[in-house]
């Protein structure tokens, strides 16, 4: 698992950690049981804090989304419930009313701003 963290976005990097999990986890992309990269190796592969990385745990386990297995690390909580749709829209809605917002102002057709969301979508796709 990795993270996809933008140092230079005004989201903090604690908050786009804990952000990423919530829709991997309501996404099914992460299962009850699997492992998190462990704090240090997250701080060192994105060059950060430990203790951002660790906020961002701490924060994941107080909600019920992860629990702390000693001496292995941080997991996906046991008792995850599959996430209905409209989990999983709130958790995009956010992101689209500023994309939709951006685009408006740029003076974006629909049509233009539906066609970059969907090659943007499709080169994540490929990346996989």
């Amino acid at each position: 698992m990795d993270f996809d963290i933008a140092p230079a976005s005004p989201v903090p990097i604690y908050r786009q950690i804990v952000e990423q999990v919530r829709r991997l986890v309501a996404s099914g992309q992460l299962t009850p049981g699997e492992e998190l990269p462990s704090v240090r190796a997250v701080a060192q592969q994105h060059a950060i804090n430990p203790m951002t990385v660790s906020k961002a745990y701490s924060m994941l386990e107080l909600e019920g989304l992860l629990t702390r297995r000693r001496g292995v690390g941080m997991a996906v909580a046991d008792v995850q419930r599959d996430a209905a749709p409209a989990d999983k829209a709130a958790l995009l809605r956010p992101a689209l009313e500023a994309a939709a917002q951006t685009a408006h102002q740029l003076g974006f057709t629909t049509a233009e701003a539906l066609q970059l969301f969907e090659e943007y979508l499709d080169r994540k796709k490929s990346h996989e």
